[in-house]
Parts: structure tokens; C-alpha cells; sequence
């Protein structure tokens, strides 16, 4: 895969099982998060970068590192695959990461085919993104209730590629319901 991978989280424990997973998984790059430079720099030489998240105490010490990249400039950045690695199954911690921004929280065990099948479903398919005054990151509405931005939100469908990074393939104003 030309795709790079940070990974997010402490350079031993879970944080050193995931680098060794990813490793694994055929990334062109893998390397410790150290950064939004960082990871553009990264951008410009494989288009897309995934960010892996290694399990932590509390998953809301994930907000800042979540929040920079939902956020960044950088349009390869800001829609980058967010993935957390949980030890358990908490349903706290999964919505936890859903307001967050996260595409997808793996959980124990987990296989390397079930890794690679989840990884392959965020690349060269269409994704939906939603953004509020609040949010912004993969559309859970019907998961998470985001109801407190009622009224105007953006809906983007995207489209991301190990060859041209991300591509947006709709933008549009909608009125929720």
C-alpha cells in the first residue's frame, strides 16, 4: 500500500504493539506521531497518511492530537483515517472516539485479516464526512446524536486513494430534520 501511518500513542506498551502491527500491514511508512508538520510533510510524499491510535487510560487525552488533525489546513490531513486501537469493547470509549472525529475504533482481539479488511474499506470507496459548529469527521448521525447543531450542517462524500490522497466528490449545505 502506498500509504503512510503515524502512530499515536507511547513509544512502548500499546502504543509499541500497534507501530509492530502496522509495520505488518504493508504501510510504505511507519513512524511515531510528532506532529501536524510532520504528518504533511509525509502527505506530500504518500498521499494518504492513516493515523493509529494506540489504547490509553482515558481516551479523552486523545481530544487535542483528534481535534489537530480534524482541523488541520490541510486537506490530506483533515481527512486522514483516524483509527483507535482499544483494549476493550467499553461502549463509552467507542463513542467517545465517534465525537472525536475517529473512523473506526478496532477492539481485542483482532486478527490481521480483520485489520487489513477494515483498512481497505476507508481506502477507494465513497465516505461520508459531516460538519457542524461542533463536529467534524465521519457522518454517525443515527450512532452519535449530534441533534444539538440542529439546523444547517455540511456534508462532504470523499473519496480517498493511495495515489492522489483525498478527493472531495460532493459538498453540500443540508438542513437536518
Amino acid at each position: 500500500m502506498k500509504a503512510s501511518a503515524f502512530v499515536v500513542g507511547p513509544p512502548d506498551g500499546p502504543g509499541a504493539a500497534v507501530m509492530d502491527m502496522a509495520k505488518g500491514l504493508g504501510f510504505a511508512s511507519v513512524a511515531n506521531y510528532s506532529g501536524i508538520a510532520a504528518a504533511d510533510g509525509q502527505a506530500r510524499v504518500t498521499p494518504l497518511v492513516f493515523f493509529l491510535f494506540s489504547a490509553v487510560a482515558d481516551v479523552t487525552s486523545l481530544r487535542d492530537v483528534a481535534s489537530a488533525i480534524r482541523y488541520a489546513t490541510s486537506r490530506r490531513i483533515r481527512f486522514s483515517p483516524m483509527v483507535y486501537f482499544a483494549e476493550t469493547a467499553s461502549v463509552d470509549t467507542i463513542k467517545r472516539c465517534i465525537d472525536m472525529g475517529f473512523d473506526d475504533v478496532v477492539t481485542l482481539p483482532f486478527t490481521r485479516n480483520r485489520l487489513e479488511t477494515r483498512i481497505e474499506r476507508m481506502v477507494d470507496r465513497t465516505q461520508v464526512y459531516c460538519e457542524t459548529a461542533r463536529y467534524f469527521g465521519p457522518d454517525h448521525r443515527g450512532v452519535m446524536d449530534h441533534d444539538e447543531d440542529a439546523g444547517q450542517y455540511r456534508r462532504l462524500e470523499i473519496v480517498r486513494s493511495s495515489d492522489r490522497g483525498v478527493s472531495v466528490v460532493r459538498d453540500e449545505i443540508c438542513v437536518a430534520v
